[in-house]
């Protein structure tokens, strides 16, 4: 398996977790029952749930970005120093991302963020 490949499959695994916390979160602020019926007029997640709920949802956003960039420079055979080095820079950005704001660390966040993006960027750089 390409490397680029496996980093998706750990940003798979990424935003699984945060898919995990962002429901422990939630759990924990308004109760299973709630979260278990139709959520219709659910109060929206405050502090650390709230953080965690948004940062999945990013992740959510990016990860489809990630994968299709990776998908398409492994198969058009466009993989090389430059792609994985773009696939570390999302992973590791992405994973410090979840962490810094679910902490709530506003500006170190979106740098992190950027990197991130700068990091799709090269894997993109490649395909043109």
């Amino acid at each position: 398996m390409k490397p680029e490949l496996a980093f998706v499959v750990w940003a798979v695994v990424l935003t699984f977790v945060q898919m995990l916390l962002a429901v422990s979160g939630a759990t924990l602020q308004v109760g299973l029952p709630a979260l278990a019926g139709n959520r219709e007029g659910l109060a929206p997640c405050t502090g650390w749930a709230g953080r965690a709920a948004r940062a999945h949802h990013n992740m959510l956003e990016n990860l489809v970005l990630f994968a299709a960039l990776v998908l398409v420079a492994v198969v058009a055979g466009r993989a090389n120093s430059v792609t994985l080095l773009g696939a570390q820079l999302f992973f590791w950005a992405r994973l410090a991302y979840a962490v810094v704001y679910v902490a709530g660390i506003p500006w170190l966040r979106t740098a992190l963020w950027l990197v991130s993006v700068i990091g799709l960027a090269l894997i993109f750089s490649q395909l043109l």
